[in-house]
């Protein structure tokens, strides 16, 4: 196995699949960090990407972003830059680029980054690329400060929803069903639990 995909290996080893149609999925992304010399690189047909939810605990409320180029609204997240490898370090600095929210962490547990879904997607063609596929990773991210999000273009806005908002607003059955598990881990758990030395979400 490549370098790149071992850290996706590992932790696609260690996530149960909540159903068949997303163990199909796991499996398809098994096989390309098995075999591709690099995964995440956007000229192969099926490549990572990682993304994220994120979340204001003290409110259960869940920040989404209007997608320009396929007109509803989804989670953040985006492809890897050369040089990257970890799933998680991905999705953190994509959110911070597309929301300016610089004290994000993992949710539930700021100190350990937990799998929330895996999906592959269709991407249609446009832009100058193919149509191809995103094997997409998704995270739950935590913050303390929403008023400071801020969109990163004026044509990518950005809305502080309800998990039932934006399980309305989005037109994607794969991202409503990464709300309503993110939903249950606000039920459960509440404000993210911070790591050692860390500063609570609460």
């Amino acid at each position: 196995m490549r370098t790149t995909g071992r850290p996706i290996a590992e932790l696609l080893e260690r996530y149960a699949a909540r159903d068949a149609t997303e163990a199909a999925d796991v499996a398809r992304v098994l096989a390309l960090v098995r075999t591709a010399a690099d995964p995440w690189l956007r000229t192969i047909p099926l490549h990572v990407t990682a993304s994220a939810l994120i979340v204001h605990p003290g409110s259960g409320r869940v920040l989404m972003r209007h997608h320009p180029k396929l007109g509803t609204w989804l989670q953040v997240g985006g492809h890897g830059d050369p040089g990257e490898s970890l799933p998680v370090e991905v999705a953190l600095r994509e959110a911070r680029e597309e929301t300016g929210l610089a004290d994000l962490v993992p949710y539930p547990d700021a100190g350990r980054a937990t799998l929330v879904q895996v999906v592959v997607v269709p991407v249609p063609a446009g832009g100058g690329e193919p149509a191809h596929e995103h094997a997409d990773l998704r995270f739950a991210l935590a913050t303390a400060e929403p008023g400071s999000a801020r969109p990163e273009r004026p044509e990518a806005p950005l809305r502080w929803m309800t998990p039932a908002e934006a399980r309305e607003a989005t037109a994607e059955a794969n991202v409503r069903e990464g709300l309503r598990r993110v939903e249950r881990s606000l039920t459960a758990t509440g404000p993210a639990r911070p790591a050692e030395g860390a500063t609570s979400c609460s």
